[in-house]
């Protein structure tokens, strides 16, 4: 099959004040014409410098591509190295040829332009269309991505569209020139499961009728098996392995690969505790990797799989303990104002009599589309967000009646995590004094010697060391400083822990790690978990029972596994299918179709 692009021995570097660090280490692949490659792989792995590396986006300084060469076809027959090309040909290539959808959309939007304008101002640059020609050609392109009201979107900002529309929107703009090669950077990490579905479907559906390459980068394996006809699995700058789609999930060769391959929960097992990458590799002090002579993935989950007996024994437990927290009837309404006068025009009910009971040591799961109000349910329950109507009661305590000065008190026993664990440390304290200043204000310990060895124990039993006490938010990974967030939440040594999408954003091989690290707090420490997420998967895991949210309200609430068993609402039903399903039946089906 005639390659569209190929990428030859590609070095990227970046220079830090210690020292040069090869981002990307002798890198080749192929990219056929009308195919979907994938590149799968944890973050600092290369993916996205990869990508960045073959639109000539690299920021200099720091970095810079060192060796190599990308060579395109174009469409003539003609090929050219993209690394050689003088900057002002190779902007013609960049939103023309080829077209990218970054993994932010908010951030790749101008939050001060409409969105249309956007659009249409590659339309103008690369293809010399008039400005009325510009809109009409991006009008059908919102159509052409589904975009609900075009005619409307068109005219509006970036921060009136959902995420899912935002990414909608990179999408046209990507397309926006018919270009040869689409590269989607992590399109679907930050969204729902049945938001990714349809962009998946989307830019299946665009490659199908434009004959369009795709190179499509991503943490997770599940969505590889979904859109990719080729993989690239990539490890700390280098490929460790690349094939097909088929024989990547078949018969992975690489220790990495079976890793990645084993991280994300299963549907069809309960388990104790995920496999990690770990339990399959090691890497040396020189850099070797070394597989683990372990057993098999299939012995892994049968040794860490829960037995039905273990499964009856812990449902027995949680059904004899005590109701820590009551929600009775529940609302969070917002109102609208419009006008001159910002008069209340109407109110938006985010939560809508919502109703729940969660006894000591239990883990209550809230699923639901963005927008359903599952965190806004989270934060009602501490009082973040001062609910409307209705009764939050913890440990006999109606927390709305309370003042704010038992409140302090109260919320010792009732911490959260938040999502993003770097918007929620503050990046001019260390991780020490971060959690010394939650210590500090509920007035723990008598000096801050002893808070400093309590807070160095707390690290240890997140999975850090002492020596982290005194290093900075922006010197650790994505799950480094979830730990962190972790540990801060139980400084006070809480009863109940609201786990607000704590995991969405990390790679799943750190998910798993961060997953198990929470069952693990949960079993030794006896906490009680309200876990929210849009992720199915990771919610069965974790939860004994389930509550599924759509608008506002609790549409179904049953135990885990029968929920998945036996899904009553059609609601449900649509989030469960929408997981994507690394099977190698779906793989075969999809390649056959195509």
């Amino acid at each position: 099959m005639t390659p569209l692009v190929r990428v030859e021995h590609l070095v990227t570097e970046f220079r830090t004040e210690e020292r040069i660090v090869r981002a990307v280490d002798d890198v080749s692949f192929v990219i056929p014409r009308g195919k979907t490659v994938g590149i799968v792989g944890e973050s600092g792995s290369g993916k996205s410098v990869t990508a960045l590396s073959i639109m000539r986006l690299i920021p200099s300084p720091p970095g810079r591509i060192v060796g190599g060469s990308v060579i395109f076809r174009d469409r003539d027959g003609t090929e050219r190295n993209l690394l050689e090309l003088p900057e002002e040909q190779m902007r013609r290539y960049r939103g023309n040829r080829i077209g990218m959808i970054f993994q932010e959309p908010m951030t790749s939007l101008n939050p001060v332009f409409r969105c249309g304008d956007q659009v249409m101002e590659a339309l103008q640059l690369h293809l010399g269309m008039s400005r009325q020609q510009a809109r009409e050609r991006t009008l059908q392109l919102f159509r052409e991505v589904q975009l609900p009201r075009p005619e409307v979107l068109i005219d509006q900002y970036p921060h009136q569209l959902s995420g899912g529309q935002k990414q909608r929107v990179m999408i046209a703009m990507a397309m926006a020139c018919n270009p040869d090669l689409l590269i989607a950077d992590e399109p679907t990490t930050a969204l729902d499961v049945t938001v990714q579905a349809t962009i998946l479907d989307l830019l299946k559906t665009l490659q199908r009728a434009h004959h369009m390459s795709v190179l499509f980068i991503t943490h997770d394996l599940g969505v590889v098996a979904e859109i990719a006809d080729y993989v690239v699995v990539m490890y700390r700058g280098h490929i460790v392995e690349q094939g097909t789609a088929l024989d990547i999930f078949t018969d992975p060769k690489h220790p990495y690969t079976k890793g990645l391959l084993a991280c994300r929960p299963r549907l069809d097992v309960r388990m104790r505790q995920l496999p990690t990458v770990h339990d399959f590799m090691e890497e040396q002090p020189d850099g070797t990797i070394v597989e683990r002579a372990a057993d098999s993935l299939r012995h892994i989950i049968a040794a860490r799989a829960e037995t039905p007996q273990e499964r009856q024994d812990r449902k027995a437990k949680i059904e004899q303990s005590d109701v820590v927290l009551r929600v009775e009837d529940l609302k969070v309404h917002f109102p609208v104002r419009t006008g001159v006068f910002t008069r209340v025009s109407s109110w938006v009910k985010a939560v809508d009599g919502v109703s729940f009971e969660v006894r000591r040591g239990e883990t209550l799961g809230l699923v639901g589309e963005s927008g359903c109000g599952k965190t806004t349910t989270g934060r009602a329950i501490l009082r973040l967000i001062e609910p409307t109507g209705g009764r939050v009661v913890f440990e006999g305590k109606d927390v709305g009646a309370l003042p704010r000065s038992e409140l302090k008190v109260l919320r010792r026993h009732m911490q959260i995590i938040f999502q993003d664990p770097y918007s929620s440390l503050n990046p001019r304290l260390t991780i020490g004094n971060a959690i010394m200043e939650v210590l500090k204000v509920h007035n723990r310990f008598s000096s801050d010697a002893e808070r400093r060895d309590y807070i160095e124990e707390l690290l240890i039993k997140v999975g850090l060391e002492p020596r982290h006490y005194t290093n900075y938010p922006h010197e650790f990974s994505g799950g480094q400083r979830q730990r962190v967030c972790i540990a801060r939440a139980l400084a006070l040594e809480p009863t109940l822990l609201i786990c607000d999408e704590s995991v969405s954003a990390l790679d799943v091989s750190i998910q798993a790690q961060v997953l198990n690290l929470l069952v693990r707090l949960r079993e030794e420490l006896g906490l009680t978990y309200i876990f929210i997420s849009h992720d199915l998967s990771v919610v069965k895991f974790i939860s004994d029972r389930i509550a599924v949210m759509q608008a506002g309200r609790i549409v179904e609430l049953q135990d885990a596994d029968e929920l998945y068993r036996n899904p009553q609402q059609e609601y449900t039903r649509h989030l469960i299918s929408a997981i994507p399903a690394p099977s190698i039946e779906a793989i075969r089906h999809r390649l056959q179709a195509a």
